[in-house]
């Protein structure tokens, strides 16, 4: 009644309120939906682009086979467990001078897979041997034990990790 009374007055103006409130939910809507659909794609893209960058990466060299994949896992774990409440990152918190950097290996003479395997598995200095026949008194580790393939893995692991420089191993799999 009252638009009738008033002169030139478009009753369409009033009544797009409503509309205009409903078209602008639909965008936002729309809007959602569309950020849902990228969100998803995005999810099933990272995996295969992370692995893809981790692939490609120059710090870290590709292994060989899978079954050297599982060996560089298995070392890391095995390094994680036994080796790195004092060499963490290749370093060494007791002695500075005997870290597991290549320079520092090459100047005391354990530049090779079986002079780590030796010092591992028996001891040397301030270094506790973990071989399960390490019977020198006070030099053996009151730990657990390794089983002889374990420290030949881990001196692989340190030995190919040493050539690298040590890159980040992060977990390694534990």
């Amino acid at each position: 009644m009252l638009l009738s009374a008033i002169p030139n007055c478009n009753s369409s103006f009033i009544s797009t309120a409503p509309s205009q409130k409903k078209g602008k939910q639909e965008a936002e809507a729309q809007l959602v939906v569309k950020t849902q659909q990228e969100l998803k794609f995005v999810q099933r893209l990272a995996p295969p682009l992370f692995a893809a960058f981790l692939a490609l990466s120059p710090i870290i060299a590709p292994p060989v086979s899978y079954g050297q994949a599982i060996d560089v896992q298995r070392g890391a774990s095995l390094f994680n467990r036994a080796c790195i409440g004092c060499h963490d990152a290749g370093g060494n918190i007791l002695q500075p001078g005997a870290t597991l950097f290549l320079k520092d290996l090459q100047r005391n003479g354990i530049d090779t897979e079986e002079e780590i395997y030796r010092i591992t598995y028996y001891g040397k200095g301030r270094m506790p041997g973990f071989g399960e026949m390490c019977t020198l008194r006070g030099q053996c580790t009151f730990g657990a034990r390794l089983q002889e393939d374990e420290i030949r893995l881990l001196a692989d692991f340190v030995k190919s990790q040493a050539d690298q420089g040590w890159p980040n191993i992060g977990n390694g799999g534990d």
